[in-house]
């Protein structure tokens, strides 16, 4: 396991897999009509939608620090933190 753990491989997935999650649970619950109206800013929907995402991020760090996988741990944590900084900015 050695040999993936590296930093740069941590963000890649910590970037991709919250975009995945998200458009899989927008097409998943049906969402596509009130993402195109706009409706989801004004009830705060967006921004817990971009939160939920992020838990797959969570439990891939949980599994990559129990098997001592540090840099790659700590990668997913730096590509997920625009997903959480973009929900927080959505919520104000």
């Amino acid at each position: 396991m050695d040999r993936f753990d590296r930093y740069w491989i941590g963000i890649v997935l910590g970037l991709i897999l919250p975009a995945v999650v998200f458009f899989a649970y927008i097409d998943l619950m049906n969402l596509w009509y009130p993402l195109q109206t706009l409706q989801f800013h004004a009830g705060g929907i967006l921004s817990k939608l971009l939160m939920v995402s992020v838990f797959p991020d969570l439990a891939l760090i949980f599994v990559f620090y129990t098997t001592d996988t540090w840099r790659l741990a700590k990668g997913v944590l730096v590509g997920a933190m625009p997903y959480i900084l973009a929900s927080i900015i959505v919520l104000m």
